[in-house]
């Protein structure tokens, strides 16, 4: 994605890797919409830290990250007993894995690369393999996205309003983005649209980092307050819903996104708007089969009770906003379920959510 910061345009990819400094390239993303920063983590441990905290968000970049710090973490092995360094490398990807355990990308992402590893025969060939093994799941995720644009462009005709809700765009990708790949394409095929953005409490993606997106590609948008959604449909003022996922289940077709999705289909479902999910095939998990199965991710009530924000002398500060001495409970996700979903667009094409495992060979699934 092409960022414009002080007059100069560069593109940047959200995630990266820097084989000399063996270190994993983030853009900082709590810093966003203020300032714009590229940030490298020095080992593995600093990567899975940075993906629990947020510094790399969504699917597909805390995949590209966990794949590349699986292969930092093995190039900085020291040694050949190959019993040795496949010790290692478990703990390397258990503290990956344990990063953010919501999300499913990160393992499949972790699974390929160890595929991949396990055809060498040395410590030396395996390090090689691994970072070759990140660097191709980086690329996948980019042509993927890619994909879904193309696929989901279709859907969105010149006039329309699209509501969406997180920040599944180039940010929480390696580049281009799930839900707002189609409106990249459409916008380059010379739609002309709107989008809302839900502010999404209590973190803001949508305030922060879509609207953000949507400003530097020039399109037509307006955060709204994640309440407004309602109102805006039942005036007839919502075309289109257009939603990411963290995991995505291929026998049920049930969805896990950021807390607040399985809000807007049911308004979505009663308003009789189309409500869609964007996904690259990295995204569906293929075993399990209830969403009450996925572990949803509980985080710090701090993100409820209070808000970073930009003081006027520009100093980043968190401000608490709720009644002094009040808890919070703050789960960071909730599941949507297959018949409140409309379409599930993929890199392969547009389905119905109770269709993917029908088409799964088609999907990528091996077994």
């Amino acid at each position: 994605m092409n960022v414009t910061v002080r007059g100069r345009t560069n593109h940047y990819r959200t995630v990266a890797f820097d084989t000399a400094k063996n270190s994993v390239l983030l853009i900082e993303q709590r810093l966003l919409p203020h300032q714009f920063e590229v940030i490298g983590t020095r080992d593995f441990k600093e990567t899975a830290k940075a993906i629990t905290d947020m510094i790399v968000r969504g699917a597909g970049a805390i995949g590209a990250t966990a794949a590349y710090g699986l292969a930092q973490g093995a190039r900085a092995f020291r040694g050949k007993d190959l019993k040795k360094f496949e010790r290692h490398v478990e703990i390397v990807y258990h503290t990956l894995k344990s990063a953010r355990p919501t999300a499913v990308d990160p393992v499949n992402a972790m699974n390929d690369v160890r595929a991949t590893m396990n055809s060498g025969e040395t410590v030396e060939e395996q390090q090689a393999l691994a970072l070759a093994a990140a660097e191709e799941f980086a690329n996948h995720d980019v042509q993927h996205c890619e994909e879904i644009g193309k696929h989901g462009a279709k859907l969105i005709r010149s006039g329309m309003k699209v509501l969406t809700h997180c920040n599944a765009g180039w940010l929480a990708f390696v580049d281009i983005g799930s839900a707002t790949a189609p409106m990249y394409a459409a916008q380059a095929e010379g739609k002309k649209f709107h989008v809302f953005c839900d502010e999404t409490r209590p973190r803001s993606q949508g305030a922060t980092l879509t609207a953000w997106e949507l400003a530097q590609q020039g399109i037509s948008h307006q955060i709204i307050a994640d309440n407004a959604a309602g109102h805006l449909m039942q005036r007839g003022h919502i075309d289109m819903v257009i939603v990411g996922s963290d995991r995505t289940l291929g026998r049920t077709g049930e969805v896990a996104n950021k807390i607040g999705t399985y809000t807007k289909a049911v308004l979505a479902k009663r308003h009789g708007i189309p409500f869609y999910v964007a996904i690259p095939l990295s995204t569906i998990d293929w075993d399990m089969k209830s969403g009450f199965d996925i572990p949803i991710e509980e985080r710090h009530e701090s993100e409820v009770l209070g808000a970073w924000g930009i003081t006027g002398k520009g100093k980043r500060e968190y401000v608490r906003v709720a009644n002094p001495g009040s808890g919070a409970f703050n789960a960071g996700f909730d599941v949507t379920p297959a018949e409140l979903i409309t379409g599930i667009i993929t890199p392969a094409g547009v389905f119905k959510p109770k269709e993917l495992w029908g088409r799964r060979k088609q999907l990528g699934f091996i077994g």
